[in-house]
């Protein structure tokens, strides 16, 4: 017996100073967290490539709206349509859009001369609006008489990830920005009923 408790003392010997197949044991535990990493990845890109859209659908949304003195129905259909443009190829569906005309006061109040959604909810003709405090008449550079007028533009997506390891359930990528009319002091929307400034 003797020789067999050799031979059995060998061979464990032999296979803890084996290295044939380290690397295949620990290609095994690190694959699943490579993975997921690979998933996060994928979900992670596809909502920095999306809030990007929604930004840039944000600046289309202001930029176009601010260019005009008077929009009709027909033509707010196609300011709000041109965001589903710039947020192609991803669908406009889970996209909020609205756009808003406010009235600064000089006391610094303002409240909501006219607004329109697509997929949400308008804010209300003459409800009060907290704007930046960068907008107040003591540091408005763009007001030089008042009313003073702004327009909002607003863009929400609901982003749904694909594989949930980036974000479970999903995140709400969202902007907003601020600008004066162009072309006159206000923007006319006659089918709210504003057709002076």
């Amino acid at each position: 017996m003797p020789g067999l408790k050799s031979r059995i003392a060998n061979t464990g010997r032999l296979f803890a100073a084996s290295t044939h197949g380290i690397a295949a044991v620990e290609f095994a535990m690190v694959i699943p967290l490579l993975l997921l990493l690979l998933l996060a990845t994928f979900d992670g890109g596809r909502a920095i490539a999306l809030y990007m859209k929604v930004r840039s659908a944000t600046y289309t949304l202001a930029a176009v709206t601010n260019q005009y003195t008077v929009i009709q129905s027909s033509d707010m259909t196609s300011i709000v349509g041109a965001t589903s443009v710039v947020l192609a190829p991803y669908s406009n569906t889970p996209a909020i859009v609205r756009i808003s005309q406010l009235s600064m006061n000089s006391a610094g109040q303002v409240t909501v001369n006219w607004s329109y959604a697509l997929n949400g909810t308008a804010l209300s003709q003459g409800s009060t609006v907290t704007v930046p405090a960068s907008f107040a008449p003591s540091n408005n550079a763009t007001c030089s008489s008042y009313p003073c007028y702004l327009i909002l533009a607003q863009v929400s997506y609901a982003f749904s990830p694909t594989f949930n390891y980036f974000a479970s359930g999903g995140i709400t990528l969202s902007d907003n920005l601020y600008v004066t009319p162009r072309s006159s002091n206000c923007v006319l929307y006659p089918p709210q009923n504003v057709t002076s400034c």
